[in-house]
């Protein structure tokens, strides 16, 4: 069961992301953590923390289950606490239950002509307006918020003043497991001091194709071992600043000529090529211990017979390749719900 809503119904509030009711219960699994340190697995929760979680979702309405796979987001500029926008988030946390927040940065800048007209860079968010909002809104919430970003670079991708590592191509080239594992614990110690606890990242997918508009650089490379190695130190260290690890985009994005932000790609792979290539990076990132996968806004037409469906709407892909197929039991986020795919 998943929110389908890709509008707020509050004035001025942002888009929507979506994440399984599946697994809502591992979304505690950060929340029960005291401060940063390793995050245990879901199977080491104290019993007062397992009986909490329990009795949480015994009590909640359909209604609130469903807000709880909802998270908005919001950028990190200071909001008044008598703002209007203030009150917009306020009203999803109280009136609708949503799950978390996600936070971006200060807004969007001028066009980037570089990449493409319709693409502007992000001005830099200030760390402590994010911190001094999401206080708020965690007053505010009856069950504690799961909050995430995508720091792919580090917390310096999207707030001014914090560490912003080279992309992941740099560590791939540099072959080194270690500062991947050092750039992902200082990633989660900077994040969890803002209040962040989820890190859409590290990006598994497998940068095959040179004529790639969206991950390029982005991806540790393009033979799908070296990606899984890297990945996996990552994981490892976010999880050892206290953060919890998203992989993305499943089932891979790296093959494609479309921009997802733009159109739908459409992979035409059979299901034994994805086995070899795409997937292992994946298998690699949940052995690792990521505590989700986020899905990718592309189609295919060998795992579903809607060959226009993207795998965000896929249940032969989001239920079938991965929860049936990887045995994967974690949080399943989209992406962004204002994407053109």
């Amino acid at each position: 069961m998943r929110a389908e809503s890709t509008r707020s119904p509050f004035r001025g509030a942002p888009a929507l992301r979506r994440r399984s009711w599946a697994a809502f219960a591992a979304a505690f699994l950060v929340l029960v953590t005291p401060g940063p340190g390793v995050l245990p697995a879901q199977d080491d929760l104290d019993p007062a923390a397992r009986r909490w979680v329990e009795e949480t979702l015994d009590r909640l309405t359909v209604d609130e289950k469903v807000g709880q796979l909802v998270t908005p987001t919001f950028r990190s500029v200071y909001v008044s606490s008598d703002s209007a926008i203030h009150d917009d988030l306020t009203a999803l946390v109280r009136e609708h239950h949503v799950g978390g927040m996600h936070v971006f940065g200060a807004r969007r800048g001028r066009p980037d002509v570089l990449l493409n007209p319709t693409y502007s860079r992000t001005v830099l968010g200030q760390p402590l307006a994010a911190a001094s909002l999401l206080n708020r809104l965690q007053a505010a919430a009856e069950i504690p918020l799961l909050v995430t970003s995508d720091f792919e670079t580090g917390v310096g991708f999207r707030m001014e003043g914090a560490t912003n590592f080279p992309r992941a191509m740099a560590f791939g080239a540099a072959g080194d497991p270690r500062l991947a594992f050092e750039a992902g614990r200082i990633t989660a110690v900077e994040a969890r001091a803002i209040g962040i606890h989820v890190n859409f990242a590290p990006v598994v997918d497998v940068n095959n194709n040179p004529r790639n508009p969206v991950i390029n650089t982005r991806s540790f490379g393009e033979d799908p071992a070296t990606v899984g190695r890297l990945a996996a130190a990552y994981i490892e260290g976010l999880a050892a600043g206290g953060m919890l690890a998203v992989v993305k985009h499943f089932p891979g994005h790296g093959d494609t000529d479309v921009d997802s932000h733009l159109d739908l790609p459409v992979i035409r792979h059979p299901r034994a090529r994805l086995e070899s290539v795409e997937l292992p990076p994946f298998r690699a990132g949940i052995a690792a211990g990521a505590g989700g996968v986020m899905t990718a806004h592309v189609a295919l037409p060998a795992l579903d017979p809607d060959a226009r469906r993207p795998a965000t709407f896929s249940e032969p892909m989001a239920s079938g390749l991965l929860r049936d197929g990887r045995g994967f039991e974690g949080l399943v986020f989209s992406g962004s719900m204002r994407m053109r795919a």
